[in-house]
């Protein structure tokens, strides 16, 4: 098995190597210690983590003025995006080059997205009550189940701890914008303690024209949208080690978007994202922690409501429930695992599609740790009354070369349930479709002192049976094609990043050479660089935090046969924040200061240069 990558990047790699294994030795001993969950399903120190992760916390939310869970993801490694126009339209988030519908996304454990298109609502996800984001980057099918073939991504909202403290937020900035939020959180002491975090936001802007000239759909009118949305998390102690918990999350999208000339109607899509869970994790015996989930997550999809022309109402539903047990044999872990999911569409508008599909699983992996060995396995059944049984399976090791420096290497398998759309949407969908299927290689160098973070991860997933659309299609009454399983996919590439302290200095770097190919065709994926990266310093001085931003995106096609080329960009952006009295803060975020004109899908309209800012009451 080979990984071509360009030779800079693997002199690179090389060098970030011998680096950390000449860094001081005094720096080995401190090394930061960040818990993850994702990864594993269960709490777990990062340096024990074998799978790529990075995390994005609720400071570095706060600092950044991203106006969407979309422009905070767009920064990191390993993701692009591609949206239909600006903030509360259609966006796409590919991992590693997988499609948007290969990746799995949770708030709080709670799976989102559509059956039918099989990608998540990220307009829908409010940013006021976001505590961390965890990206797990590869397969995570046996953890996960069907869809988490280029990466898993969970958002947890914010929970309740001490004293009750009151949060609130105002800002304003280009494109007539507004923010408003609020937020209080506390718990209660003693035996049977009870926490509670409660949010509510409104955003709303006017826009910008979501098309350019050339668009099919252009009309140049502005596009604004408004979401409102609220969010919660409750939790009693019922004694020591048994608690019992209630999340909830209700999400409203209004968003304009063209189509045409000007109409005697305003075209616009609503979009709801309601989600809730009860759960009960119990200390049964003190090697023995049990987790039990019944969550229900529901998109409503409503294009030109109260019109004729143009209708559509879609409505998708997930009831998922876990059992999670988590057994500590010394320093190794034991998890097994039942989950029964049911996905059911209702269309009023495309009755084809109201059809509903139950999936049994069974999962187990163990982590082991021996001194400097670090190893894990995992294997999982999920068995479909729609596309039958898919079993996958995961191995990972990993040597700590020193406390700071670790290699490590894994290989695992995953798949992709085909979408509601690609089995019954008429004249298209083909009930006979199968699960795509990944097969992922990857090895990878991490570095953490403590002051100096370096890491490098070379990977290879190789995807056979890809859903595409097929002109002409194989299957006789489809004269327009259908989605067939007629394609074989290569996403590989090196990842490497950077972070380095220095006084109040914080440099980060990160870079992704990849190559997303369409192993039919021989053509580059739709949508997705070669090239891409990013890098900030930030200067930190008492009450006030400064930082610039480099997004830099290397030239990408718009279509499968590779005739449309999207050029590159570089995008500059600055912020600043300011803690002026105890409780109050103010920030400022001038994003693409330059006005770079850029596309990330061809003749759709992006942010020109846009200045936000807001002041803050309160830290949580």
């Amino acid at each position: 098995m080979t990984f071509p990558v360009p030779r800079h990047a693997a002199l690179t790699s090389l060098a970030l190597a011998i680096a950390a294994a000449n860094a001081p030795a005094n720096a080995q001993t401190t090394a930061i210690d960040s818990v993850i969950v994702t990864a594993t399903r269960s709490a777990q120190l990062q340096r024990d983590v074998l799978s790529d992760v990075a995390t994005i916390t609720a400071e570095e939310i706060a600092r950044s003025g991203a106006g969407s869970v979309v422009d905070l993801l767009q920064r990191q490694r390993g993701i692009e995006i591609s949206r239909n126009g600006g903030p509360g339209t259609n966006s796409s988030v590919f991992i590693r080059g997988a499609n948007s519908n290969q990746n799995v996304v949770l708030v709080d454990g709670v799976r989102i997205g559509s059956s039918t298109s099989g990608a998540a609502n990220w307009s829908a996800i409010p940013l006021q009550s976001i505590d961390r984001i965890e990206i797990v980057y590869g397969p995570m099918s046996t953890l996960y189940g069907a869809d988490a073939i280029g990466g898993v991504i969970q958002i947890f909202t914010k929970k309740g701890t001490g004293v009750p403290t009151v949060t609130a937020f105002a800002g304003a900035g280009s494109y007539n914008t507004r923010e408003y939020d609020a937020s209080v959180y506390g718990a209660t002491g003693g035996e049977h303690s009870f926490s509670y975090a409660l949010s509510a936001g409104r955003e709303e802007s006017d826009g910008f024209s979501s098309t350019k000239p050339g668009n099919f759909s252009y009309n140049g009118d502005d596009d604004g949208y408004y979401r409102e949305g609220v969010t919660g998390q409750l939790g009693l102690q019922l004694a020591r080690g048994h608690e019992l918990g209630l999340i909830f999350l209700k999400s409203r999208t209004n968003a304009q978007f063209d189509s045409g000339t000007a109409t005697t109607f305003d075209t616009h899509s609503v979009q709801k994202q309601e989600n809730i869970a009860l759960s009960s994790k119990n200390q049964i015996l003190p090697f023995w922690h049990s987790t039990a989930q019944l969550s229900q997550s529901r998109d409503d999809s409503t294009s030109n409501p109260g019109t004729v022309s143009g209708y559509s109402r879609i409505d998708s539903k997930q009831q998922d429930f876990t059992w999670q047990n988590d057994f500590r044999l010394g320093e190794d872990t034991l998890q097994l695992l039942y989950g029964h999911r049911k996905e059911e569409v209702v269309s009023g508008t495309t009755p084809a599609l109201g059809k509903e599909r139950k999936t049994d699983s069974l999962a187990a992996a163990y982590n082991l740790k021996r001194g400097a060995h670090l190893a894990s396995f995992s294997a999982r059944n999920d068995d479909s009354s729609q596309y039958g049984s898919k079993v996958t399976g995961a191995a990972g090791y990993g040597y700590r070369v020193t406390n700071a420096l670790r290699a490590s290497a894994s290989f695992g398998t995953s798949f992709r349930a085909p979408t509601f759309n690609e089995l019954y949407y008429p004249g298209f969908g083909f009930a006979g479709n199968r699960p795509e299927k990944g097969r992922n290689a990857e090895a990878s160098l991490q570095y953490d002192d403590g002051v100096t973070q370096l890491g490098a991860t070379l990977y290879r997933n190789r995807l056979t049976d890809m859903l595409v659309s097929t002109t002409p299609c194989p299957k006789p009454g489809y004269t327009f094609g259908c989605a067939y399983n007629v394609n074989h996919v290569t996403l590989e590439g090196l990842t490497m990043t950077a972070n380095r302290r220095f006084g109040a200095f914080n440099v980060s770097a990160n870079a992704d050479f990849q190559d997303p190919k369409d192993e039919t065709t021989g053509k580059s994926l739709v949508r997705r660089a070669k090239r891409h990266g990013s890098a900030a310093v930030e200067y930190t001085a008492g009450a006030l935090a400064t930082g610039v931003e480099l997004q830099a995106s290397g030239s990408r096609f718009d279509d499968g046969a590779n005739t449309r080329r999207l050029g590159g960009y570089t995008l500059l952006n600055l912020y600043a924040t300011y803690q002026f009295a105890r409780d109050w803060s103010v920030l400022a975020r001038w994003n693409n200061a330059t006005d770079k004109n850029y596309e990330v899908a061809r003749t759709y309209a992006t942010p020109g240069s846009s200045f936000f800012a807001g002041v803050r009451y309160g830290i949580k």
